[in-house]
């Protein structure tokens, strides 16, 4: 039996509800259910299933007991998502880490509308990975390197590279051409996420500086061989070095320069929410990712096999 008090693991991306039994002519779990939630008609089905539990872990049955006051845990089920069509090639697995190539649309882990299609849940099902955990984050539209840490007893030692800075991180944008970058700049900006409900834009303000990027102009980019830009435009591949972790932080700040990435639809300007165009990639890419083993001192060094321009959005 388990113990009072925990929580059931997350199935196929979603969390674990929690409902308690009020005073009420309960005689049995299922009627108690089909009275608190009367829009779900498939209590009979989750139950049948396994998927309603009580305080313990152990599964109720729809004839179980229902005394006021018991706790029952059980999974919602969101409607189904569209697949996203592209894969995840893996780039490296060992038996301490996972390190992959991220497609563009695909989140990284469930959260909000994206609970299905995600990168961990993918890599959970295919290697059979329960305990895998995502070591950093990308944006959903950010396609290149990411990595996963397989066992939960190392999962803190690896995480603490990230917190204290020791991880090289690499990224290549293509945008609008600058005359004035001639050689590396090195942003820095105050980005504050504004306080409310709904998804936000971060905010560049006065103030002291929070985010720092290395960044580089390598070369003229044709904008015929880039999905999306505007036909004629000036373009460029932008080398992009981050030297802290903010929220949308290279996308905020190319913008912020006058040098937004080609297909942002975040910034500079937030775009109405519609449907993914998978023709329309932003041209952002994690290219790099080093660091140090702490554990046993080995140096990595990892690098999406990706490109950014027409190929970005059919890999």
């Amino acid at each position: 039996m388990k113990p009072e008090g925990f929580t059931p693991a997350p199935r196929q991306g979603v969390s674990a509800s929690r409902v308690r039994a009020g005073a009420g002519p309960w005689g049995h779990v299922l009627a108690f259910l089909q009275a608190r939630f009367p829009q779900a008609p498939d209590w009979p089905e989750r139950l049948q299933a396994g998927e309603v539990l009580d305080a313990h872990g152990a599964p109720l049955a729809a004839h179980s007991p229902c005394p006021p006051g018991c706790l029952i845990w059980y999974w919602r089920r969101p409607p189904p998502e569209a697949r996203v069509p592209f894969e995840v090639e893996v780039l490296h697995r060992c038996e301490r880490l996972l390190v992959v190539d991220k497609p563009p649309f695909l989140a990284v882990a469930p959260a909000g509308r994206h609970l299905q299609e995600t990168v961990l849940l993918r890599l959970q099902q295919r290697f059979d990975l329960p305990e895998l955990t995502p070591l950093h984050r990308l944006d959903r539209d950010t396609a290149g390197v990411l990595a996963f840490c397989i066992q939960a007893q190392h999962r803190t030692v690896y995480q603490a590279l990230w917190r204290e800075r020791r991880v090289q991180k690499g990224y290549e944008a293509i945008a609008p051409w600058s005359e004035a970058l001639n050689g590396p700049l090195i942003a820095r900006h105050r980005l504050v996420e504004p306080v409310g409900e709904g998804f936000h834009q971060m905010q560049v303000q006065a103030g002291e500086p929070n985010c720092e990027t290395r960044i580089e102009r390598l070369h003229e980019v044709n904008s015929a061989t880039v999905p999306g830009a505007q036909a004629g435009q000036r373009l460029a591949l932008y080398r992009l070095n981050p030297i802290t972790g903010r929220k949308h932080q290279l996308r905020a700040q190319m913008a912020a320069l006058g040098l937004p990435i080609v297909n942002d639809r975040i910034y500079p300007v937030l775009q109405p929410d519609g449907p993914d165009d998978y023709t329309r990639p932003l041209q952002l890419l994690a290219r790099r990712l080093a660091f140090t083993d702490p554990l046993d001192g080995r140096e990595w060094c990892f690098e999406s096999r990706r490109r950014l321009g027409l190929s970005s959005s059919l890999t």
